[in-house]
């Protein structure tokens, strides 16, 4: 999480490539489908708009129609008028923002199910290339600028176009000369807009990025407080966040400088303007060329005219936003799979002879760096195998190949004959289990979490599979037994209770193929016991796939496969490895030795 946010302000090169008309492309057609109702939502912004422009034109007939004839009848109905015009403007201008609230909230929703559907589409090597942070980046922070943009900012940019437009269509035919006025410093308005905006959106990008390293310092500090505190790291921390909040500071303060020289230089061109207008307007006054009305409502509608000014300024960071993000959206969108089913998959109702890997080579960045190379090896229906080694050796991307995470460069793998690549995934991993040894919990109660919310399972089916791990027992303890509500990440639960309910949740599916990948490294010597115990049932007869650091928990399988630098190098039962003398009995010597005849754990 912590170097992430920070990192991940800035577009790749690839993603920079992107023209705007190819990013927000992917928005067309969610824009299509919503037609009506945005044109709807733009004839009630045009309503808004007209009536803001017409109550200055009442303004000036109350000047010089009603006051000038000494009609104060009339004058209550003209104030009357303005009151209800305004009354009508903020229904409508209400009645506009929800509807296009309504509609950006809809459209977002949409983009992020499509935007989630496609990450799950996904290959595990695509989770390598793209950490969490960025994802949840791209889902959340990158949707809501889009939202921000087409239900805030455009409809900010489209109501104040139609405003100066308004404006200057009033100013022109009321009075030509002092429009004039309004129209000359109009360009320099603009160029002070452009250099405002290229002059502090960098600096507004640096303030982000030291915002996100001080987020990121604090995070770090505050995960790892135990070890701060134990090895007298206090005053280091301190320093540093200090270091990280002063040089936040120092960009902020700079950034913020400029956004006030600016607003500040605006407010002086909008009093100048008045000024320029009353000096002049008051002359041609006198010479009978406007009234008194038509120099009210000029000052007016100069106070209105300026409004867009300062929005469209305070607008420029989230269009800025907006345009990355759906560049990186568009980017993400244009993800392909790099590993993907087949046109005509074939059927394979079941397990029923074996797995083979077929002289299988495979790299993680498909170079010469093989993870494992020229495996070849056959697991038949009911056997018991397990791999072993250090880490590192390429004992987990055997599984990872098997369950089509990722594709081998070379060689083949095959069920019942049938190559893997000739199924869909699905089909491929509904007859496998898999306990891993990071042991995840989702939200919800401890029921949906062995389940995993498959309606098939009755209650029965998911106490059966708890009792088998011998995980029924604390569940039943529990406040709600089965219904008692998972912490974030299983806090409520102990480690081995937290791998206990990963077995049951493995066996509830009843698999073809159990696949145990360090599933007992992670709890005491007690749970070890138990889980044992348990599994001596559950694999006898059973296909089973065992990774272990820990050569206690595969003693008893049916044949060992010593990996090693991504190559098998031995196979055999454990007393035939033993007896060769080779590597894993290497292995199985720094674990254990004898104390009195009895293999004591030391490792």
């Amino acid at each position: 999480m912590n170097m992430e946010l920070h990192e991940d302000q800035q577009l790749s090169p690839e993603e920079q490539a992107i023209s705007w008309r190819r990013a927000f492309g992917f928005l067309l057609p969610l824009l299509a489908k919503r037609r009506k109702p945005m044109l709807v939502a733009f004839a009630l912004l045009s309503g808004a708009t007209v009536l803001s422009l017409i109550w200055p034109i009442l303004l000036k007939r109350a000047f010089d129609v009603n006051l000038a004839a000494g009609d104060y009848g009339g004058l209550v109905i003209t104030t009357l008028t303005i009151t209800a015009l305004q009354g009508i403007h903020l229904l409508l201008q209400y009645w506009q923002r929800i509807r296009l609230e309504t509609i950006g909230q809809d459209v977002m929703v949409e983009l992020k199910q499509g935007l989630f559907d496609h990450i799950l589409a996904q290959d595990i090597a695509f989770f390598d290339r793209n950490p969490v942070g960025r994802l949840m980046a791209r889902v959340e922070s990158d949707t809501e600028a889009l939202r921000q943009l087409f239900t805030t900012t455009a409809v900010v940019l489209v109501g104040d176009l139609l405003l100066i437009g308004g404006t200057f269509a009033v100013m022109a035919y009321y009075s030509w000369r002092l429009m004039l006025l309004l129209l000359g410093i109009m360009p320099v308005l603009a160029v002070m807009i452009t250099i405002f905006a290229r002059t502090t959106t960098p600096r507004f990008d640096a303030v982000r990025k030291k915002t996100a390293e001080m987020i990121a310092t604090l995070t770090e500090f505050l995960h790892g407080m135990a070890i701060v505190q134990i090895f007298h790291r206090g005053a280091y921390a301190r320093r540093r966040v200090r270091e990280v909040c002063g040089d936040r500071f120092k960009s902020d303060a700079f950034a913020e400088m400029a956004v006030v020289g600016f607003f500040n230089f605006v407010t002086f061109t909008q009093y100048l303007l008045i000024g320029l207008v009353l000096l002049f307007g008051i002359a041609w006054a006198r010479e009978g060329l406007l009234t008194v009305g038509t120099l009210s409502m000029f000052i007016i509608l100069i106070w209105r005219a300026y409004d867009p000014i300062y929005r469209t300024s305070e607008q420029l960071g989230i269009i800025q936003k907006a345009f990355a993000g759906a560049k990186r959206i568009y980017a993400l969108l244009a993800t392909k799979a790099r590993v993907l089913d087949p046109v005509r998959p074939v059927e394979w109702p079941r397990l029923k002879q074996g797995i083979r890997f077929d002289n299988v080579s495979f790299s993680y960045n498909g170079d010469d760096d093989y993870a494992l190379k020229n495996a070849s090896f056959e697991v038949p229906v009911g056997q018991r195998f397990a791999l072993a080694g250090v880490t590192g050796g390429g004992k987990s991307t055997v599984i990872n190949l098997l369950l089509r995470f990722y594709d081998p460069q070379h060689g083949r793998i095959l069920v019942d004959g049938i190559d893997i690549r000739e199924m869909t995934q699905e089909e491929l991993r509904r007859r496998f289990a898999l306990v891993l040894q990071d042991i995840y919990l989702f939200p919800g109660d401890v029921r949906s979490n062995i389940a995993l919310e498959n309606a098939e399972y009755s209650d029965d089916r998911v106490a059966s599979a708890a009792q088998t791990v011998d995980a029924h027992r604390f569940i039943e303890r529990l406040p709600k037994g089965y219904r008692t509500e998972v912490s974030e990440k299983g806090a409520n639960f102990s480690r081995g209770e937290r791998q206990l309910l990963s077995f049951a949740r493995a066996l509830v599916v009843n698999p073809d193929l159990l696949i145990l990948d360090e599933a007992t490294s992670s709890v005491d010597p007690e749970t070890e016991r138990s889980i044992q115990s348990a599994l001596k049932v559950l694999m006898s007869g059973r296909t089973s796939l065992v990774i272990a650091h820990r050569l206690s928990t595969i003693l008893d399988v049916d044949q060992i496969l010593v990996i090693r630098r991504g190559e098998i190098v031995e196979r055999g039962t454990h007393t035939e490895l033993i007896l060769q003398n080779g590597y894993y009995s290497k292995l199985f010597h720094l674990q254990y030795k004898s104390r009195n005849g009895v293999a004591v754990n030391v490792g």
